[in-house]
C-alpha cells in the first residue's frame, strides 16, 4: 500500500521533506511502519509542485524506479523550491504492471492529486461505474490501467462539470458516490487521497467498510510555517508522535476530511 505526502506553506526546498527526516518517504519506501497491505514501497514515486506566479500549474517529475535508487532525487530536491506540493512511493497492486503512467501524481489543470488505497477487483466490479461517470475527454486522458488514475479522473470530471465547486466539495462528492458503488458491489474501498490547486489542500482518510489506511497531519513551526499531511509521520516518537519541526503529529480519524486553506487554517469535517 502506497505512502503519500503533502505540503502546505511557506516556502523551502523540498529535501526538508521529501529526504532528510529519519523516517521520510525514502526511509518509508523501503521500512514503512503502518502498512497494512505489502512489506516495501518499490515500484515506483513521484513529486509534484508549484513554482511562484506567474504560472499557476504545477510540475511533475515522476520514476518506475525506487525512490531510493534514483540518483537524479537529492540534488533535485535541494534545487527545487516551492510552497506547495505533493510526493507519492508506490507499492503495486497484484496484477498492476510497472509503468510510468501507473506512476502518480496524476494532474489536471492547476490540480495535483495522489491516492493511497485500493478498489477490490477494480477491473471486475467499479470499472465500469467509474468510465460510464466521465466525459469523453476525460475518458480518452486516462493513460495508465490503475484505480487511482481512474478516482482522480472522476474528481477532475466533478471539477469540470460543476467549476463552482471547491476541492473539498468535489472530493466529497466523488468518495460517497464510491462507496455507494462499492456497497451496490459489495466490494471493499480505501480512499486516502491529497489533492491541491497551490493555494489550498485538501486529504481524505476514507474507506468502506474497512479501516482506511494511516494518516497524520502536522502543523509545522520549523524551518518554516505550514502544514504536512502524511501517511506515516516523518520524524515522530514511536509513542508521542512529538516532532522536531512543530507540534504533535494528529491523527487524521476514520472518515474525514481535512481542508487546509490559503491562510493555513484546519477544518475537519466528518464523511
Amino acid at each position: 500500500m502506497c505512502r503519500l505526502l503533502g505540503y502546505l506553506g511557506e516556502p523551502l526546498p523540498l529535501d526538508t521533506f521529501l529526504t532528510k527526516p529519519n523516517h521520510s518517504l525514502v526511509a518509508q519506501s523501503y521500512q514503512p511502519q503502518e502498512m497494512t497491505a505489502g512489506l516495501i514501497n518499490a515500484d515506483g514515486f513521484g513529486l509534484g509542485w508549484y513554482n511562484p506566479q506567474p504560472d499557476p500549474h504545477p510540475y511533475c517529475y515522476r520514476n518506475t524506479q525506487p525512490i531510493w535508487n534514483d540518483p537524479n532525487l537529492a540534488e533535485l530536491c535541494r534545487y527545487i523550491i516551492s510552497g506547495s506540493f505533493l510526493a507519492y512511493i508506490r507499492s503495486a497492486t497484484l496484477g498492476q504492471s510497472l509503468q510510468l503512467s501507473n506512476c502518480q501524481p496524476f494532474r489536471h489543470q492547476q490540480i495535483l492529486g495522489i491516492h493511497n488505497g485500493f478498489i477490490d477487483n477494480f477491473r471486475q466490479t467499479l470499472f465500469r461505474p467509474i468510465r460510464e461517470g466521465l466525459s469523453d475527454e476525460r475518458y480518452q486522458s486516462i493513460e495508465g490501467t490503475t484505480d487511482s488514475e481512474h478516482i482522480l479522473a472522476l474528481i477532475y470530471e466533478a471539477l469540470a462539470q460543476n467549476p463552482e465547486l471547491s476541492l473539498g466539495e468535489a472530493l466529497t462528492q466523488v468518495l460517497l458516490r464510491i462507496k455507494a458503488w462499492a456497497k451496490s458491489y459489495n466490494v471493499r474501498v480505501s480512499l486516502n487521497v491529497i489533492l491541491s490547486d497551490g493555494q489550498t489542500m485538501v486529504a481524505s482518510r476514507f474507506a468502506y467498510p474497512v479501516p482506511p489506511p494511516s494518516l497524520y497531519w502536522l502543523q509545522v513551526k520549523h524551518p518554516v510555517t505550514g502544514i504536512l499531511v502524511a501517511s506515516e509521520p516523518l520524524d515522530a516518537d514511536e509513542q508521542l508522535h512529538s516532532s522536531s519541526l512543530g507540534d504533535c503529529w494528529q491523527p487524521v480519524p476514520d472518515n474525514t476530511l481535512l481542508i487546509i486553506n490559503q491562510t493555513l487554517e484546519i477544518e475537519a469535517h466528518a464523511l
